[in-house]
Parts: structure tokens; sequence; C-alpha cells
């Protein structure tokens, strides 16, 4: 039976889990959150990078992202840095999803990667 780790956990929720050599991430958002969309999203791309790096893990084993936005018309903005970040040869399933989020965030990611 395979064990859980759990990486920075809070009382909440922690950013990562792994199980069977698959990395969870929990929802991430920018640290600025005076940046406008393109802003935001590279923040949180990097945010990702260091944290799949942590788990043992790179955007090339990426499974699937859900991206969450506060108005779609900011999309291609976002898309623009996904673009920029994602490796193209490898190409995650990914959802992008329009919600409220917390005050001046304009987008929140969450990763499902396997572990190298």
């Amino acid at each position: 039976m395979s064990n859980i780790t759990y990486h920075t956990p809070m009382k909440k929720l922690s950013d990562a889990t792994e199980f069977n050599g698959v990395v969870y991430t929990a929802g991430q958002v920018a640290e600025n959150l005076n940046a406008g969309m393109k802003a935001q999203t590279e923040d949180v791309l990097r945010q990702i990078d260091a944290l799949l790096a942590k788990c043992g893990s790179d955007k090339s084993r990426i499974l699937s992202a859900t991206v969450y936005v506060t108005d779609m018309a900011l999309k291609p903005q976002m898309d623009e840095a996904w673009m920029a970040w994602v490796d193209q040869s490898r190409p995650p399933a990914r959802a992008t999803v329009e919600a409220r989020l917390g005050a001046n965030v304009l987008v929140e990611i969450m990763i499902t990667a396997a572990k190298k």
C-alpha cells in the first residue's frame, strides 16, 4: 500500500499531495494581485514549476490542468502566458472555467502530474 505525502500542509489544505506516483496541486494564485491577467498567470506558472520540482516532477509530466479565470474576456491573455510556458510537445488535458475568485485574483490553476 502506498503512502500519501502532504506538501506544506496547513489547516485547510496542502500545497500538493502525492499518491501512487501522481502529484495533485492545490489551486495556485498569484502573489502580486495588483498585476494583470498575463502577469498573474506567469506568476502562478512559476509557482507551479517550483511546486512540481519539489514533488519530483515537472511541466512535461502534467496530466491535466484546471484553469479558473474571473472573466473569459481575459482568457486570451492567460492563454498567451500558458502557451509560452507549456511543453507543447506534451500538452496536458486542460479545462478553463469562469469562476468567482478571491479579491483581485484573476486566475487560479490546479495541476495533476506524474512523478518522474
